[in-house]
């Protein structure tokens, strides 16, 4: 079950929008529209209404609490540009581009139960955490620790960091370059006459 909520021809290009987009996307609500509160960019602002929004259609209309909803997909599409020009040199004019973009939200609950199902779903972004509950038995009180895994999506992320080889010291051109010094192809006389050494 999906929660949506959609904000169209908003005054901003769809490129930055999505910079913010991208960084609550798989959140719970809560966190997302905490996080938008304190993010120094203009865009968050219509995103952080939209997602409200949202959380106030889902406890309205399905009765859903906003502590159960996360955000399970937002979209930012292309939307109508405004075309206007500008003054340049020597009498010329130049195109300027008003972009506007449209933006949609769907939230949907963590856990269904309290909307009359026993399926639970869980957001993409959910770290894995353990859950300690007492269990209650004859004369001693036992703790089941119960693991959540991790989801494949994340495990992938994770899995290969980038490398950056600037901070090895050497630019990765220099070090292809070396590669190819150690196979044995091209040398000093290369690297003199580039163009001609075809």
């Amino acid at each position: 079950m999906e929660v949506l909520a959609e904000a169209n021809n908003i005054r901003m290009s769809a490129r930055k929008v999505r910079l913010v987009v991208d960084s609550v996307r798989g959140k719970n609500t809560i966190r997302a529209i905490a996080q938008l509160h304190m993010l120094p960019r203009a865009a968050s602002r219509p995103v952080r209404k939209l997602i409200e929004s949202a959380v106030a259609n889902a406890e309205h209309n399905f009765k859903i609490s906003k502590d159960n909803l996360f955000v399970k997909s937002i979209r930012v599409n292309e939307g109508p540009s405004l075309s206007r020009w500008r003054a340049r040199a020597f009498g010329r004019a130049a195109p300027i581009a008003k972009h506007s973009c449209h933006i949609l939200v769907a939230l949907a609950p963590i856990k269904e139960t309290d909307i009359g199902t026993t399926k639970k779903t869980t957001p993409v972004a959910v770290e894995a955490t353990m859950v300690k509950e007492p269990i209650k038995t004859e004369g001693a009180t036992e703790v089941q620790v119960v693991d959540v895994p991790i989801p494949e999506r994340a495990k992938e992320s994770h899995a290969q960091e980038p490398v950056d080889v600037r901070r090895e010291g050497r630019h990765r051109h220099m070090q292809h370059m070396d590669k190819k010094v150690m196979k044995g192809e091209g040398g000093v006389m290369k690297k003199i006459f580039n163009r001609k050494a075809g």
